[in-house]
């Protein structure tokens, strides 16, 4: 008959097995510093059918633009994928196509004022535009998109034209991030349908480098009502998009983010929300801060990094993603944090899509060679803690039984 001891000690050898696997596995993943086409579509794949089910509608509710963004990212990561990999082409300009369509309804509009200069708002006038321009892209000069592309680009040329270098988003409010992407949707229309704002192009560049933050020599984070230094989420995006409008000021800018922004807490890299020797608190922005870094800053820095061919940032960022975001793959569909958040799910799918940018400027290694050793280590003593007690009573059985032969040897000489 088992006994009861057996039974436990059976039930804690398997949940040692397990515990191992979880173990482990996170110590691999840690080396996966790029993410192949195949992975980003197996994300958007989750992302397509939890939008469909309402997520859209489920992450406004939790952020300012959840439903917003959570469509734009979606549809910009299916562009980026189908740069990059052509086959991929028709699908993704289906999808685009459809995440353009949510952004035009009322869901989509709902929390836009039409009344502002442009209509909606900079914010959505220049996200908007950016995704349709980028369908043209894909789908030629010829799309049906692109008239309504030329005039939202001219409706906010002629906003920046009067009222710029940083437009409202919302009325009495503006992030100069929100004008970055407008601008590159300008530029991206001169360079895919015509060339025809490079003068407003040029007048935003001279503006907005006249009104940086003194305090970094980057772009603020704020500017009304009240102007707020540079910070790391919004860092993060402008970083993203500068090198579609001046390549060159754009690598200055990243090289001082880099310099002032990125961490290395517990020696992990990361992306601060403010820069080194200053501190805040974390905002619906920034989320919550762990040792000062910000989860949104660092993951949308993935895709800036390959923006800026900065592969030294991107890699490290990208295997700690994957060893600590719980990525769960079922079937054709792959999730983050088992699915909960879909729109932190849509960010790093836009990011590990961005196209790695082939550019002469070296960065120098954000973490030593050795970085994962420590965590290496630290796992090895979980293991050792975790298997001490199967291995002890292994070894006392095997001396019970040399014992128990010791015993009865000579009496079986004997016979």
């Amino acid at each position: 008959m088992i006994s009861f001891r057996t039974i436990l000690g059976a039930m804690y050898a398997a949940a040692a097995a397990l515990l191992t696997l979880l173990i482990l596995l996170p110590q691999v993943r840690l080396y996966r510093d790029e993410q192949p086409g195949t992975t980003v579509i197996s994300q958007l794949r989750f992302l397509r059918a939890e939008l469909g089910s309402g997520a859209g509608e489920e992450m406004q509710g939790m952020f300012p633009e959840g439903y917003f963004f959570s469509h734009a990212l979606y549809g910009l990561a299916w562009t980026d994928v189908a740069r990059g990999d052509p086959p991929y082409r028709e699908e993704a300009l289906r999808e685009a196509r459809w995440a353009l369509q949510r952004l035009g309804s009322p869901s989509g509009r709902a929390i836009f004022d039409a009344r502002m200069r442009p209509a909606y708002g900079v914010f959505y006038a220049g996200w908007s535009s950016r995704l349709r321009g980028a369908v043209i892209e894909l789908a030629g000069v010829e799309a049906p998109e692109t008239a309504q592309f030329t005039a939202d680009c001219a409706a906010l040329a002629a906003a920046f034209d009067t009222d710029g270098p940083f437009l409202a988003a919302y009325p009495g409010q503006a992030w100069p991030v929100d004008n970055v992407v407008a601008v590159a949707a300008l530029r991206l229309h001169d360079r895919i349908v015509g060339s025809r704002f490079e003068p407003v192009i040029a007048q935003w560049l001279t503006s907005v480098r006249a009104q940086l933050d003194p305090a970094t020599g980057l772009l603020p984070h704020r500017t009304i009502p009240v102007k707020e230094g540079a910070r790391g989420s919004s860092q993060a995006v402008i970083q993203r998009f500068l090198p579609e409008i001046d390549a060159v000021w754009a690598t200055q800018q990243y090289s001082a983010f880099r310099r002032l922004f990125v961490d290395t807490p517990l020696g992990l890299p990361g992306v601060r929300e403010y820069p080194h020797g200053h501190n805040g608190a974390g905002d619906v922005d920034s989320g919550p801060l762990i040792l000062g870094a910000s989860a949104s800053a660092t993951v949308v820095t993935i895709g800036a990094a390959r923006a800026h061919g900065d592969q030294t940032l991107a890699g490290p960022i990208t295997g700690l993603g994957e060893s600590l975001g719980i990525p769960v793959t079922l079937g054709d569909s792959k999730r983050y944090a088992f699915g909960a958040l879909p729109i932190g799910d849509a960010f790093l799918a836009w990011s590990f899509a961005a196209p790695l940018a082939t550019i002469a400027t070296s960065f120098p290694p954000v973490v030593s060679w050795w970085w994962r050793i420590p965590w290496h280590a630290l796992a090895l003593t979980l293991l050792t803690l975790l298997w001490f007690p199967i291995v002890r009573e292994l070894v006392q059985r095997r001396r019970t039984g040399q014992r128990i032969i010791r015993t009865i040897s000579p009496s079986t000489s004997t016979e």
